[in-house]
C-alpha cells in the first residue's frame, strides 16, 4: 500500500538529498533545539518554547503542510503532508517551528500554525473492531479499516475511546498510532 499521508514529493526530495547531499544550512541538532534538558527518572522532558512535554502527539490542522529540512522558511521543503487531522509526534521545538515525525518515522520541521492540539490516532489494524465498552467480550459497534484517522477520547491502560465516520466506541490501544502506550486520558 502506498504512503497515504503525504504527496509523492517526499520520496523524490528525500532521494535527491540522500543521493546528492544537497540542501540548505544544516538543521539544528536536538540538543540545540530542545536545550538538551537533562531529566532524571520519573521526570518528563519539556520543550523550551511551550514548556509542554516532549515528545507529544498533535494533529495536522491544515489541509496541506510543508515539511522543511530546518526550522525556517529558508530551508528546503522535503515533502508535503496532504491529509488533514493526521496524527504527528512533536520531538523538538525551535521558535515557531516544531520538529515532527509521522507513523513511519519520517519527519522534518513544520510551522506551529499548521498543527493542532486536537488528538487523533491512525488505525494500524485492518478491520479493527470497535467495541461498545473497553472489553473484548462486549458487542462490536463498528470495524475501522487500516489507515482510518479517528478522533481520540479517553484512554485507559489498554483501551481508548475513538470516533470516526459517525461511529464511536473503544479500541485496543495497541492497534492505534498517535497515543503513547502508557498514556492515560480522562
Amino acid at each position: 500500500m502506498g504512503r497515504f499521508t503525504i504527496s509523492g514529493r517526499r520520496v523524490l526530495a528525500a532521494a535527491a538529498v540522500l543521493a546528492l547531499g544537497i540542501g540548505g544550512a544544516a538543521a539544528p541538532t536536538m540538543a540545540q533545539t530542545t536545550e538538551a534538558h537533562r531529566v532524571s527518572a520519573g521526570e518528563v522532558a519539556r520543550g523550551p518554547v511551550t514548556n509542554l512535554p516532549l515528545p507529544r502527539f498533535v494533529s495536522m490542522k491544515a489541509r496541506e503542510g510543508n515539511v522543511r529540512r530546518g526550522p525556517s522558511l529558508t530551508h528546503r521543503i522535503d515533502w508535503v503532508y496532504v491529509r488533514p487531522d493526521i496524527p504527528l509526534q512533536i520531538t523538538a521545538e525551535h521558535g515557531h517551528w516544531r520538529r515532527v515525525r509521522d507513523r513511519d518515522g519520517a519527519g522534518g520541521w513544520m510551522h506551529y500554525a499548521l498543527l493542532s492540539g486536537v488528538r487523533t490516532v491512525l488505525v494500524e489494524k485492518d478491520m479493527m473492531p470497535v467495541h461498545s465498552r473497553p472489553d473484548p467480550r462486549t458487542p462490536v459497534v463498528a470495524a475501522f479499516e487500516l489507515g482510518v484517522v479517528a478522533r481520540l477520547g479517553e484512554c485507559g491502560p489498554d483501551w481508548c475511546r475513538i470516533s470516526a465516520g459517525g461511529y464511536r466506541g473503544w479500541a485496543e490501544k495497541a492497534h492505534l498510532w498517535g497515543v503513547a502506550p502508557d498514556e492515560i486520558r480522562d
